[in-house]
């Protein structure tokens, strides 16, 4: 099992940045790819980027790409998500995945191990 916690929510103005933090404890953190989903109030849980094992290679939706940034940190069993540039539409709740395949996959169903979520808010 892997146990995923985020951090780094909150209220934010339009054209801000926040940076979310994962920390990941239960098995060995470098043998997992990491990922970013997000969650609005009445959608489907969308990816918005995901990061290779070693943190060289990073994969990013296109709504968020040049504004989003992921990386990790293996010696602190960590992954983050550097969002710059914020808009109102990027309203929801953020949750990390981990999956020892990926960091490719798009869909929720994919991803093996999940946290709790943490909710960004952008007032425009």
């Amino acid at each position: 099992q892997v146990q995923l916690v985020e951090s780094g929510g909150g209220l934010v103005q339009a054209g801000g940045s926040l940076r979310l933090s994962c920390v990941a404890s239960g098995r060995t953190f470098r043998n997992y790819a990491m990922g970013w989903f997000r969650q609005a109030p009445g959608k489907e849980r969308d990816f918005v980027g995901g990061i290779s094992w070693s943190g060289d290679d990073t994969y990013y939706a296109d709504s968020v790409k040049g504004r989003f940034t992921i990386s990790r940190d293996n010696a602190k069993n960590t992954v983050y998500l550097q969002m710059n540039r914020l808009k109102p539409e990027d309203t929801a709740v953020y949750f990390c995945a981990a999956d020892s395949l990926s960091y490719h996959f798009v869909l929720p169903g994919q991803w093996d191990y999940w946290g709790q979520g943490t909710q960004v808010t952008v007032s425009s």
